[in-house]
């Protein structure tokens, strides 16, 4: 089938399908419909001696069907299209009919940033040596792999990998050692190409994603930044829905969170601070992308954490040899990013650190909180002196960017965009002066809950570890070892309470039940010396 008889069909396909009330249910609305056209035209059956025309005419044929079908609706745009054939020209409209279907459509589905899957090698912001450096470390790993695996280990098109391998091909740095599908190989290294790799490892052993380019991550956090984020009062009761929490404390919190600045959070230990902190992020309500690392003039810098970022699973993930959502692996959704660092926190950590043997440099921990939420915990009880770190960042908070020092020794701006929470038990007059705390402008007391709040928390946290709340009984544990020896009240001692009466239970065989016996050996145990 001729490139002009795919478009002859195209075109009755659509114009069977130009219903205006179906149309304005798919994304016939998102793409231009012409330029797709166009594309389909361009492509070339006849002028590649290394085509197999049978193969190549069926999956084309496909491919315009299948397109077709998507435009008008009666497929979805993000089931997978299927094409069999060897054509280069093919995969290169398929990258190109994957970004018209799909990106103007996610665009509007996840918000204003979404990273598109680079077209050309100039679009990944990288060049080829820094590529072949990335492949020929995996292959020196790995000894075999297909063209495809490779695309997948370092998360670039294989229509970019292709002609990088061919390349190192001619320079006898890989040899083919068999094939695969669609036109591709399994690629061997040589022994040529493991010294060069061997050269490549000593200067970093890194071989996985390839890196984002340092302008591509500042574009991403400007687009996402925190401080264009907006929490409503609904947003706050949504994020705060599991916690029993006084009205006038989240309307506190309401506006220190929309400053995307920082706060105090002081207040008695065991009134969730620590808890508020963590749901502070979750009022924003969206997610963000970041990548999973950085290149700065030759040095990748970690930025996804696995034990501090959470992913977004994507459910229409594709499957098979092409990937429609016309997303760049090279980034990762992730939950906006809520990093809490306690009494361990050095000034190390605040800085880019680079592995001495394995050259690899991992982001500081204010980068990795970058348009999300960074709770300093306990704050005054850091090993660094106080000063120190308030110091260190007294111009990021006030400028809202900092600078940070690379191996090479040079040094560049990044965004400083997070909200900061300052969490301690003492009072913020007496850890820093008024010069910081003019920076930090809300201070906000945790204050102990009411004895209404206080059942409120029993009656909440009683099923959830297996109880049938009892009156009697718990009226007693507040007489006898609350009011009659004038003790506070803590957010976190129902809970705490209830788990020592669970453990006893369970200790004795006993029936889960609330009783005075009960509550007077959790109390002897947990206020022995308290």
């Amino acid at each position: 089938m001729a490139a002009n008889d795919s478009e002859s069909d195209l075109s009755s396909l659509l114009d069977k399908n130009s219903d205006p009330e179906k149309q304005g249910k798919t994304a016939s609305n998102a793409v231009n419909t012409e330029e797709l056209l166009a594309s389909l035209s361009m492509l070339n059956l006849t002028g590649d001696g290394d085509s197999d025309d049978s193969s190549s005419e069926a999956a084309l044929e496909e491919l315009a069907v299948k397109t077709a079908e998507q435009l008008s609706g009666e497929t979805d745009v993000s089931e997978p299209m299927r094409v069999i054939g060897k054509d280069q020209h093919l995969s290169q409209l398929f990258n190109r009919v994957q970004s018209l279907l799909k990106g103007d459509a996610d665009e509007q589905q996840h918000g204003s940033f979404i990273p598109q899957c680079p077209e050309t090698l100039e679009d990944t912001g990288l060049t080829q040596d820094e590529i072949e450096r990335l492949i020929l470390k995996y292959l020196l790993a790995k000894g075999t792999q297909t063209g495809r695996q490779i695309s997948q280990q370092v998360k670039l098109p294989f229509g970019i990998i292709d002609p990088i391998l061919k390349r190192a091909k001619q320079d006898q740095l890989v040899a083919y050692g068999g094939t695969a599908e669609m036109g591709d190989y399994e690629f061997t290294i040589t022994e040529l190409g493991r010294e060069r790799a061997r050269r490549y490892t000593q200067e970093c052993t890194y071989f996985g994603a390839a890196p984002v380019c340092f302008k591509d991550y500042l574009k991403a956090m400007e687009a996402q930044s925190i401080a264009k984020q907006e929490a409503t009062e609904a947003d706050l009761k949504e994020a705060f829905s599991d916690l029993i929490i006084n009205p006038k404390m989240l309307d506190r919190l309401g506006p220190a969170v929309n400053s995307g600045r920082g706060m105090f959070l002081f207040g008695e230990a065991g009134n969730g601070k620590t808890s508020i902190a963590e749901r502070i992020t979750k009022a924003f309500g969206s997610t963000i992308w970041i990548p999973r690392c950085m290149g700065i003039d030759g040095d990748i810098i970690r930025i996804f954490d696995p034990g501090l970022h959470e992913e977004v699973i994507q459910e229409n993930n594709s499957e098979g040899l092409f990937d429609l959502s016309g997303v760049d692996p090279r980034w990762v959704q992730i939950v906006r990013p809520t990093v809490i660092a306690g009494g361990e926190l050095t000034m190390k950590e605040l800085e880019i650190t680079q592995n001495p043997q394995t050259k690899i440099c991992e982001a500081p921990l204010q980068l990795k909180s970058n348009c999300g939420t960074f709770v300093i915990d306990d704050f005054g009880r850091q090993r660094m002196p106080v000063d120190e770190l308030l110091n260190r960042w007294i111009v990021p908070l006030e400028k809202r960017y900092d600078f940070l020092n690379l191996p090479s020794g040079k040094k560049i701006q990044v965004p400083f965009d997070q909200l900061i929470i300052f969490s301690t038990n003492l009072e913020p007059k007496d850890l820093v002066d008024a010069a910081f705390l003019r920076r930090i402008p809300y201070k906000i007391e945790a204050l102990d809950p009411s004895e209404e709040e206080f059942r409120a928390l029993f009656e909440l946290m009683a099923p959830l570890m297996g109880f049938q709340f009892d009156e009697k009984s718990y009226q007693y544990l507040v007489d006898t070892h609350y009011k009659a020896v004038n003790r506070p009240f803590r957010a976190c001692q129902p809970r705490d309470l209830l788990l020592q009466v669970k453990n006893f239970c369970v200790y004795k065989e006993m029936p889960k039940k609330l009783s005075p016996d009960a509550f007077d050996f959790a109390v002897e145990n947990y206020f022995s010396v308290m």
